[in-house]
């Protein structure tokens, strides 16, 4: 993961090599040799993810010339991505950005013991029939929750491991075209996240973000977003809230945004956007070629 960007730009090493100083660890030296098992905890993965995306980026403005400000009219993540996002906007440094996602990954793996918890993907259902199938599973004390809002008919759930099975079944019994567990290790984005939101509300505390360059749309509001403490709010409120990403992408295009480019490691948000609006472009820079490709293209 990366490896090829280390090797072929010196701003891309520059990254890796302030990501690793600033938490002590070789991350760099997991993300390009592994092994897997230890990159996709996620204490790893979420440090790990911000410092691909943050390599891509400083390389297209060392070595392309683009300006964020200049060229970007709106940012945005979904779940950890916000934090990337803030860190590309300037409101965190590269180091900053991977502290907090570090404490962030290892405060919701601490917030839920093993097996307690559990995600589910709902493949053929809308927001509102999700709500729905939430609130019928929710029972005894249990609760299941949206916690992801792809778009495109896609929703990923989550709460208490019974409350999520039932969920599962009572979304086949409606017709859900597909609904099955996912292989995560923690319940993310409900209530049960409460102990890691207290733990970020803290650390945003002593790391405030600074006002961002250009206005983040944010995944808890689906809104553009400017001041700092109202951006610190919602970083903490995300841990247990509802990504709302197909409303922050509808929300963009409604804000005349035409092209969207998605930075760092694969293409999910690519897809995610084509299918919420098929009309807009996307970008998926990632590589040395898809960098060079964009360069192009700009």
């Amino acid at each position: 993961m990366g490896r090829d960007l280390a090797a072929a730009f010196a701003p891309a090493r520059e990254v890796f090599e302030e990501v690793d100083e600033t938490l002590g660890a070789k991350l760099s030296k997991l993300m390009f040799e592994g092994p897997l098992e230890d990159l996709t905890l996620t204490e790893n993965t979420q440090p790990a993810l911000m410092t691909h995306s943050m390599a891509v980026l400083r390389v297209l403005e060392r070595e392309g010339g683009i300006k964020l400000a200049d060229r970007a009219a709106l940012v945005a993540g979904h779940s950890l991505g916000e934090y990337t996002a803030l860190a590309a906007a300037g409101s965190f440094t590269t180091g900053q950005a991977a502290k907090l996602l570090r404490l962030r990954g290892q405060s919701m793996q601490k917030a839920v013991a093993p097996g307690v918890g559990a995600m589910a993907a709902l493949l053929g259902a809308e927001m509102e029939l999700a709500l729905s199938i939430c609130a019928e599973a929710s029972t005894g004390g249990e609760i299941v929750e949206a916690a992801n809002d792809n778009g495109g008919g896609q929703v990923v759930i989550s709460g208490h491991k019974a409350a999520v099975d039932r969920a599962i079944e009572i979304a086949k019994a409606r017709g859900v075209k597909r609904a099955m567990l996912l292989p995560v290790s923690a319940p993310f984005h409900c209530a049960l996240m409460a102990p890691a939101a207290s733990v970020m509300a803290d650390a945003l505390g002593q790391t405030p973000p600074l006002p961002p360059v250009v206005p983040v749309v944010a995944n808890v509001s689906a809104a553009k977003e400017t001041d700092p403490a109202e951006i610190s709010r919602l970083l903490v409120a995300q841990v247990t809230a509802t990504v709302r990403w197909r409303e922050s992408v509808l929300a963009m295009i409604g804000m005349g945004v035409d092209s969207f480019i998605e930075i760092g490691a694969g293409r999910v948000l690519s897809g995610l956007i084509r299918r919420i609006a098929p009309d807009a472009a996307t970008h998926s820079v990632g590589t040395p070629g898809e960098i060079e490709a964009l360069l192009k293209t700009l």
